[in-house]
This record gives structure tokens, sequence and C-alpha cells, in this order.
């Protein structure tokens, strides 16, 4: 362990329900500087089309993450060890204005990668990642993996607004941030409003596996394509808590049934171990639809385990 790295409070020196609220019970600090990766919240739902509520997901999913501790209990990783984390609070958001909050956010996250950190987000609904991805891909087309129970991927919504929740991978692929032939949807299933939804994607040379197509190949299966479909390119990872099953992630703004058990959820993100993932982001928590802090639960440990792919590909870049 590098005797500078921020380590997380000791649940057994301090009790979990006591002291400050932060990811992980990391510091708190003031900015991205020195850290390898910076743990963020982007409090906004601006985007969302129906239950709102995502707003308030970074706090009740740093709540939930008071039960994290330091390692892994299956790769052995110890990410507090190999990565400078930290929590460096909430990213500034305007809540009743569209436009001047994707701005916003996406000045927020750009101040961290300026300071040489990746940014590892919670949501908010998933509109939150487009400014997110303006300011990771701002050199560069990045590729995707997309956990999700929706594409995203439409166009329009409610007389031609082009920003909302459902439209994010659309944009950033006309914006030139993503590359859609390096980019893979895992998770998808329920109705869609036309038999065309998905064709623009698809059109594009996105990769979208349904969830009928998950459960008939597997988890190990599905990933080793993920990862050959990023290959070794800079990749951006997405997890909408939506694509968990709503009997154990209830809390969400559009649940869908048929969705991963929380161990298929864990187990697919572990598979992204050896990927160069340079941000990622756990969306759509809604705690005002949560039964006891379930959603956020399931988000914080998806939290945790983003962090333990991401921590070793900073160490690996570190020892080159």
């Amino acid at each position: 362990m590098t005797a500078s790295f921020h380590q997380p409070v000791d649940a057994a020196e301090v009790p979990r329900f006591a002291g400050h609220s932060t990811f992980m019970r990391l510091p708190a600090v003031s900015s991205a500087a020195g850290l390898d990766i910076a743990l963020v919240g982007i409090p906004w739902d601006g985007g969302t089309t129906n239950r709102a509520g995502a707003r308030h997901g970074p706090r009740e999913v740093r709540n939930q993450s008071s039960l994290i501790r330091r390692v892994h209990h299956v790769s052995g990783v110890e990410p507090f060890s190999i990565a400078n984390v930290a929590d460096v609070g909430d990213v500034s958001v305007n809540p009743i204005d569209l436009m001047d909050g994707l701005r916003r956010i996406e000045d927020g996250i750009a101040a961290i990668v300026s300071a040489g950190a990746l940014p590892l987000s919670v949501g908010g609904d998933h509109l939150t990642t487009l400014p997110v991805l303006r300011a990771v891909a701002k050199s560069r087309p990045v590729g995707m993996v997309h956990f999700d129970a929706h594409t995203d991927t439409n166009d329009s919504y409610f007389g031609g607004n082009k920003y909302t929740h459902g439209t994010p991978f659309r944009r950033a692929i006309e914006e030139g941030l993503l590359d859609p032939k390096r980019m893979v949807q895992i998770g998808i299933r329920g109705s869609i409003y036309d038999t065309t939804d998905h064709d623009w994607a698809k059109s594009q040379g996105i990769r979208i596996i349904y969830m009928e197509e998950f459960v008939e190949r597997g988890a190990v299966d599905v990933m080793a394509e993920a990862r050959a479909i990023v290959g070794d390119g800079a990749t951006y990872v997405t997890f909408d808590i939506d694509s968990i099953d709503p009997s154990m992630a209830p809390g969400t703004g559009t649940p869908e049934i048929g969705g991963f058990s929380t161990r298929e959820a864990q187990q697919l993100v572990r598979l992204l171990a050896g990927v160069d993932i340079v941000g990622a982001d756990v969306v759509e928590v809604a705690p005002p639809f949560d039964l006891a802090g379930m959603t956020a639960l399931a988000g914080a440990n998806i939290l945790f385990e983003l962090l333990c792919v991401m921590a070793p590909c900073v160490q690996r870049k570190r020892e080159k």
C-alpha cells in the first residue's frame, strides 16, 4: 500500500452509522488533484421522461456504500492500496435548466479529467452520461460497454426534444464521442415503441445483446465477446441499475421485469478485468421508489465492482 493513498474509515473502529457519509467512507476532498480515480456524484435527473427521483441517487448510494469493505473477496483486489481514490463530492447542477445542467456536468467532469483522474460517477438519470462523455472523450472517440434494459439511442421525445435519458448515446455517436463499432449493449429487453426502434443503433454497428441471448449464452461467453468488441482501446463503462430485475432493484425510473440478478450483475462487471476503462458510471438509482435501500445497496456494490476492475488498470499503467 502506498502511504499517501487515501483510505476508507475502518468499520471495525468507527461504526458504519457514524461519521460523514461519503462513497465507501473515503475522505471527502475538494478536487481530483493527486487522485487516480475520483468518485463523484451527479444529482440530476433533468432528462427523466417518467418517474423522477434519480437526482437523489448519489446521496443514498453514499449511505449504502458504508457497507463496503477494503478487499474484493473473489479477485483479491485491494483497490485503495493500488490506486489513490477519494470522494470529490457532487458536480454543480441546475435542476430547472436542462442545457445549463448538461454544461455544468461536463465542466465538473472536465476538471476531474484535466487533473489526471478517472471519473467514476453515480447519477442521476442516464442523460448524465452524455456530458461525462463530452469530457472523457473530448480528444478521441471511446468504446463503450453498456449494461441496461434500454438502448437509449432514440432520436427525440415530446415534439423533437433531443435530450432525454432515452437519447444520450445517439447524441454521443453524432457528436463523435463514441465509436459505435466498439460499442456493446447488454441486457436490453422490454416492450418498445415501434418495430424500428433499434434499427438506427444496429445500422451504426452497435452490438445489441438482448436479455434472451444473455440467458442462452451466459455471462462468460457474452463478456468474452464484449471484450473483443472494445479491444485494447479506451473504453467507457455505463451501468444502468434498471438492467437488474426490479425484484432486486425496484428503485429506478423505468423498471423492466426479466433483468439480471444482482449476482449476474456482479459477475458481468468482474469480467471487465483487463479492459482499458477510462471512466465509468452507475445511473438511474431513484431512492423515492426504493425499498429498504436495496437498489442503492446494489448500486453501491456495482460501484465497488467497477472500482475493482479500474484500479488494476491504473496500476498497470503506472508500472509501465
